[in-house]
């Protein structure tokens, strides 16, 4: 059995009745530099025993509305297409519960199976992704492999569904030229260390008021979390990250999240930290 998320402070809420599913995805295949995302979910979860189920945060209690966490995605198919298929069957066992999925990755090929299942069962793309990253994972193929961490995002648009990048400081030249011909907006590192006024509107009014959050945590700076992957220097500080994740729910509704990409690190508790509190705030901001 699967640690479950808070297991020190709750049980494990049955699926039918739980407003969130949690939904661990220990899926490594395509990363590109440092290893280990596929303990990140496991990592979390026992985390989590360390958090305090009262967050001043948003003064409001989720757990109290259940907390399920299911049994890990089998990620164990050497064809991606397998995984992605079972990252969203699993997804929709959450939607069919009428509850809110957070997954837990893994590298951030994983929010690719989520929001296959999310265009599916919404017939279309009548929702956005917000997509908090130090990368742009436009490119459409990457190491020979359209299923790469660095093209997740590139095959989310290629099902029409919108999206919005935060914190993003690292891509290469096919991917702004990309961004540059689909009109996409963002606010990126660069413009938010010139010093972009955070108080007005993030995302732009035209953005679709649904709203899946995809959250790669090396869109934070590494002195916040270092144990990733592919830690780019020049990041979201926590303060600010948590600023722009209530600016982004002004006037949405989430409809999922993920927390994907941690590699921890048994030396490096703080991160590992951190990536659960991240989750557990992710799930108050869902229904604030």
């Amino acid at each position: 059995m699967v640690h479950h998320f808070l297991a020190s402070e709750i049980p494990n809420a049955a699926k039918d009745v739980a407003k969130f599913h949690i939904i661990p995805v220990p899926y490594e295949a395509s990363v590109s530099y440092g290893g280990g995302t596929a303990k990140g979910p496991e990592a979390i979860l026992e985390a989590s025993d360390q958090l305090e189920i009262y967050d001043e945060w948003l003064d409001n209690n989720p757990h109290s509305l259940g907390i399920h966490t299911q049994d890990p995605v089998d990620c164990s198919a050497k064809n991606p297409e397998t995984v992605m298929d079972n990252i969203a069957a699993a997804v929709t066992e959450s939607l069919n519960n009428n509850a809110i999925p957070c997954l837990l990755g893994g590298e951030h090929t994983v929010t690719y199976g989520a929001i296959k299942a999310f265009f599916l069962a919404r017939g279309g793309a009548d929702f956005g992704i917000v997509q908090f990253d130090a990368h742009a994972d436009l490119r459409d193929s990457y190491e020979g492999s359209k299923y790469s961490h660095a093209s997740v995002m590139k095959r989310c648009l290629d099902l029409g569904v919108p999206v919005f990048g935060i914190g993003i400081r690292a891509f290469c030249k096919e991917e702004a030229l990309l961004r540059k011909a689909k009109g996409m907006a963002s606010l990126d590192a660069l413009a938010i260390a010139r010093g972009v006024d955070l108080t007005q509107d993030i995302l732009p009014a035209s953005f679709p008021k649904n709203i899946y959050v995809t959250f790669d945590v090396d869109g934070l700076d590494p002195a916040v979390i270092r144990a990733t992957g592919t830690p780019v220097p020049g990041g979201l500080s926590w303060n600010q990250a948590m600023n722009m994740l209530l600016n982004v729910k002004k006037g949405r509704n989430i409809i999922g999240v993920d927390v994907n990409e941690l590699a921890p690190d048994k030396n490096d508790n703080a991160s590992t930290f951190a990536a659960a509190l991240l989750t557990w705030r992710l799930l108050s901001l869902a229904v604030s």
